[in-house]
């Protein structure tokens, strides 16, 4: 509101102000068009800085308080060391790098922290033939912060909820511990209140589990003896195992043209993860070791970013690679996949893993299509019909019109299909058994662990079933006696044809694990 008993100025003041302006310095004038100069060449050069960097430089402050709040966090587990790194992708890319991630710890003799399943493609990596990646840092902030949108939304999955790692843990070639419990006890958080009260957690709760969460992702590196933070990527490194020298340039590099194009100058180098990371080097007192992606795969004669196909000297370490080729779904899956095959096909039948809608693959129906054409008129020449086909795709049933895939369906003399959808009773009622099940809690870490455990367990229940479709999709492909056909380039396509290879669908029905 206006003051209207406020005091007004005297005339006789206001011309004496009037006239002591008048009388200004030569060089304000000047003074001022300099200043003016200088915020035109600041708003021409501008450039908006990327949220990463604004999210890592409001971090730093918090990891200097995070210094002080933990400072006995490398004594906390009684000299037992970690390992933690970013899964991102699809599924299947989730489970090549849990893969990468038991071999890693191993070697390295840590406690692998095992992560929940992220959702599809929720975190990407880029691409390292391009040498156009997310850094380390940069990724486990993304995962990180992903995962506690997971825990306040209630749909925390853990990859040990899914896939069987009972083998690994009681050979004693791996030992582990889930993300849940090891954060509430490095970080003193009660973990399990996030869970149990999700998006109505209280804002201190959640702003705790955040800077857990920063420390963690390692925004300003290595912090005493707490967390080394892994720098090195893909365009950099390659990780070897007691194979050549360490430090040797790897055989792809960066060519010429797309190092003028991209303005990099990225070296690659084989680099020994024992060695590097391991006793005498800086990481080894750490009490976790933090990798950004574990992502590989073959390219140009190398490996994109881990070489690690045999250990030489460490008859433990080759017996753990051969172990992890193939790691099963949980029982309750691989049960439902060969009951499926078994009791609802009741007959011979051949896989079809049609990837049509994601990616690269939206691309490329007609070749797609095209080798299921021939395997069909193969089986039509060698035996009697109809065939039956297990399908498992992308594409809507209500899109197959105008497809092969509706030719086919059309085609009910000679051709039998069968399909799955996510809201299908068996379905249904295997994501509830998996929920009650809970394989992610059900192996021991160590004794200082159980109370956490108990926690979790009680309070980290599920507010929406988890979405195993693809997981039974696969255990039915798996028990396909007539052949699979898979999509060229997809991981699901290598994944199936893992599972066949070891014959997963001739060993007896499972019972859940209990360790």
């Amino acid at each position: 509101m206006f003051n209207l008993k406020r005091t007004i100025a005297n005339p006789k003041l206001w011309n004496k102000r009037n006239s002591q302006q008048s009388r200004r310095s030569p060089l304000f004038f000047p003074s001022i068009f300099l200043i003016s100069l200088c915020f035109f060449f600041f708003f021409l050069t501008y450039t908006p800085i990327p949220n990463y960097m604004i999210f890592s430089t409001s971090l730093k402050t918090v990891n200097v308080a995070l210094t002080h709040q933990y400072p006995h966090c490398e004594t906390r587990f009684h000299g037992e060391k970690f390992l933690w790194y970013a899964p991102h992708s699809g599924f299947s890319n989730q489970l090549s790098e849990f893969k990468n991630a038991v071999l890693m710890a191993s070697i390295l003799n840590r406690t692998l922290i095992v992560p929940p399943i992220l959702d599809h493609h929720a975190v990407a990596l880029g691409s390292c033939p391009k040498f156009r990646v997310q850094s380390p840092k940069e990724i486990r902030i993304s995962v990180l912060d992903h995962i506690i949108e997971l825990l306040r939304s209630r749909r925390y999955v853990s990859m040990a909820d899914i896939i069987d790692i009972s083998s690994l843990l009681s050979s004693s070639l791996v030992r582990a511990i889930d993300f849940r419990v090891f954060v509430s006890l490095w970080c003193d958080l009660n973990v399990d209140l996030v869970c149990s009260d999700g998006l109505n957690a209280p804002p201190s709760l959640v702003e705790s589990l955040k800077q857990c969460g920063s420390l963690l992702s390692g925004i300003d590196g290595n912090i005493n003896q707490c967390l080394y933070a892994v720098d090195e990527d893909c365009r950099t490194t390659v990780w070897t195992y007691q194979n050549g020298v360490n430090g040797m340039l790897d055989s792809f590099q960066p060519d010429e043209q797309l190092m003028k194009r991209k303005k990099i100058s990225y070296v690659r180098q084989r680099r020994d993860v024992y060695k590097t990371l391991g006793p005498g080097s800086k990481a080894e007192s750490a009490t976790v070791l933090a990798f950004g992606s574990l992502f590989t795969a073959p390219y140009k004669g190398s490996e994109l970013y881990i070489d690690i196909q045999n250990a030489p000297a460490d008859p433990r370490i080759n017996a753990l690679i051969n172990k992890i080729e193939f790691l099963p779904f949980v029982p309750e899956i691989v049960n439902l996949g060969k009951q499926f095959a078994t009791q609802t096909i009741k007959a011979p039948f051949l896989c079809a893993q049609l990837r049509l809608l994601d990616g690269q693959f939206k691309n490329h129906w007609k070749a797609t299509f095209l080798g299921l054409r021939q395997k069909l008129d193969s089986l039509r020449q060698a035996g009697s019909q109809p065939i039956h086909i297990f399908v498992m795709t992308d594409l809507p049933q209500g899109n197959w019109t105008g497809s092969y895939l509706g030719d086919l369906a059309m085609d009910s003399a000679n051709f039998k299909l069968y399909f799955l959808g996510e809201n299908d009773l068996l379905v249904m009622n295997t994501a509830k058994k998996l929920a009650l099940a809970r394989h992610g809690l059900r192996f021991k870490s160590f004794p200082r662990s159980m109370d956490a455990v108990a926690k979790v367990e009680k309070h980290c229940f599920l507010d929406i079933l988890p979405d195993v479709l693809l997981y039974i999709e696969e255990t039915i492909c798996s028990c396909a006696s007539l052949g699979f056909v898979g999509t060229t380039g997809s991981t699901i396509a290598q994944s199936i044809e893992v599972m066949r290879k070891f014959g997963l669908c001739s060993s007896p029905i499972q019972t859940a694990f209990a360790l």
